[in-house]
């Protein structure tokens, strides 16, 4: 049995849809599997007061998401898990919070070098992915600094 081809791009991203952490899978994984490495790398936010926060209070993801062991590995680390139940919840009801993660995707999309994937080693597209990643937040920070 083959398995599909390609790439997969896996986003986190906070509540106004600025990524905050990236990766790049093979087409033939499922998505869950890159959720726990997606939230430790989520980078320390500096505060004015008190000590750097390095994890969310809440995290809202899709059906694919819900596992018994990535429910016990969130609420582990004092995070909230926000993730749609298959068979029980519609998904109109995490729609409201899913054209987020969807916009910053098609962000990412808006550099035509991600589009299509050139590159033969997986850490150069990685590469470029976190990269425009970066351009991003820049941009979407600077536009709410003026």
């Amino acid at each position: 049995m083959a398995g599909e081809e390609g790439s997969k791009l896996h986003v986190l991203s906070e509540a106004q849809g600025i990524p905050l952490a990236v990766a790049v899978s093979g087409a033939n994984t499922h998505d869950s599997q890159a959720m726990k490495a997606l939230v430790r790398a989520i980078p320390a936010v500096r505060s004015r007061r008190g000590p750097r926060r390095r994890r969310p209070g809440k995290l809202r993801a899709d059906k694919a998401y819900f596992f018994a062991d990535h429910l016990a590995w969130l609420r582990e680390r004092g995070i909230v898990p926000r993730i749609a139940r298959p068979g029980i919840e519609s998904s109109e009801r995490l729609g409201r919070h899913r054209w987020k993660i969807e916009r910053s995707i098609a962000w990412l999309f808006g550099y035509r070098r991600l589009t299509v994937r050139y590159e033969r080693k997986g850490s150069h597209f990685l590469a470029f992915l976190g990269l425009a990643a970066a351009l991003t937040c820049y941009k979407k920070l600077a536009k709410l600094t003026t």
